[in-house]
């Protein structure tokens, strides 16, 4: 997963213009390449720490889930609506997270 800043993105498509000018002249500076291959670089390595942020979001969430299904089973008959409100709630957040995940796995 690559994650570009903007500054990245417009130092990226500017390099990649004049790379590609130079393409057709039959005269492309290696330097060019390094500095796209830099931006490339960083922009996979914050890609990566995204990633494992939204893993360890999404394992909390579970981990939410978890213990809002114990707090169903354990509630007493007052107290029950609410912990099943609560599980609804962290469930559709767990939904929230997995897709996060699932949308920055398929980038």
């Amino acid at each position: 997963m690559y994650s570009y800043t903007r500054d990245e993105s417009r130092q990226r498509r500017k390099l990649f213009r004049k790379g590609f000018r130079q393409a057709l002249a039959d005269n492309v500076d290696p330097a060019l390449e390094r500095r796209i291959q830099a931006i490339d670089q960083s922009a996979a390595e914050r890609g990566r720490r995204e990633l494992n942020a939204l893993h360890n979001v999404r394992e909390g969430d579970r981990q939410a889930v978890a213990t809002a299904k114990a707090t169903v089973r354990t509630a007493s008959r007052q107290d029950k609506a609410a912990a099943r409100q609560a599980l609804r709630d962290a469930e559709q957040q767990l939904k929230r997270s997995e897709r996060a995940v699932s949308r920055a796995e398929n980038q």
